[in-house]
């Protein structure tokens, strides 16, 4: 892959008109040999995100929004490790997602279960049985099912515009429960590359090179015109300009949310990938995951 030259060593020569910020090379390793992203130092505001995506792109610089969250853990604290991440060109959404599948399980009670059974086991993704080694007991091996196929309706808003007014509604309101935000830029030429363009760690507990899940925003760019707008020591938010429509549509996409950060069913009640699908991917517009 051909690189781009890296346009925030000369940032402040750029003609950008910028709040006070900084320059953030610290990762996991000591200083890396050159700036991964600029953040502002103050409260972004609803109008940071378009004026400067608009005169940050033709530098090769995408906006984000950078969250402190409510250890107030900022970019330097975020352990980046760009030396661990490769190209997200290299990966295939498909195989990735597939490569993490877990089989889901309805733990509720059938007429083939009884309410009072054990719970049934499921093997750690990416498990198979060695020699020998028997699956065990209780273990439903559900093959995953492929990507699901872009929502049939047409496209709505312009997704660019749709994640600057996501950003302009989030920065609104500081006080909100992602707390404050901060406007940064990021070399990066498309917003699914932002997390692998800065080494980011967030799903480290998952996957330790960001650059296979970007793989799969960048799917997800194509299908459902996503956009990342907001990144936090271990979280993420999308935009998203064309959600799924249908209950059907929604459950295929929702097993691709299940292997790209099992967290959010996982570690949220009901703890139902069918209610998940319903209440947070069918018709919705914002896309958040949490990786713990």
């Amino acid at each position: 892959m051909a690189t781009l030259p890296n346009p925030l060593p000369s940032l402040a020569s750029s003609g950008l008109d910028l709040p006070p910020g900084s320059l953030v090379d610290a990762t996991l390793d000591g200083p890396w040999h050159e700036p991964l992203l600029w953040y502002a130092r103050e409260q972004a505001g609803p109008r940071d995100w378009p004026a400067l995506r608009a005169a940050g792109r033709r530098l090769g610089l995408l906006p984000v929004l950078v969250s402190g969250g409510s250890r107030d853990q900022w970019p330097e604290e975020w352990d980046l490790c760009p030396g661990a991440t490769s190209y997200a060109g290299d990966h295939d959404a498909d195989e990735v997602l597939e490569s993490y599948w877990t089989p889901y399980e309805d733990d509720e009670p059938t007429d083939r279960e009884p309410a009072d059974r054990e719970p049934t086991y499921r093997e750690p993704a990416g498990h198979e049985p060695g020699d020998g080694e028997a699956p065990r007991e209780g273990t439903k091996r559900t093959p995953w099912p492929g990507l699901a196929p872009a929502p049939a309706g047409e496209a709505g808003e312009d997704p660019d515009e749709a994640a600057a007014g996501l950003a302009g509604v989030l920065t609104a309101d500081p006080d909100g429960w992602l707390g404050e935000m901060r406007i940064a830029l990021v070399p990066a030429r498309r917003s699914a590359d932002i997390p692998a363009a800065i080494g980011w760690s967030g799903p480290v507990n998952h996957e330790n090179d960001v650059a296979r899940l970007c793989a799969v925003l960048r799917s997800w760019e194509d299908r459902y015109d996503a956009r990342v707008v907001v990144l936090g020591f271990d979280t993420m938010i999308v935009s998203v300009g064309r959600p799924p429509t249908t209950p059907e549509e929604a459950r295929a996409l929702a097993a691709e949310h299940y292997a790209f950060c099992p967290d959010n069913i996982d570690q949220s009640p009901p703890h139902d990938l069918d209610v998940y699908a319903d209440k947070q991917v069918l018709n919705q517009e914002v896309w958040s995951f949490w990786w713990d």
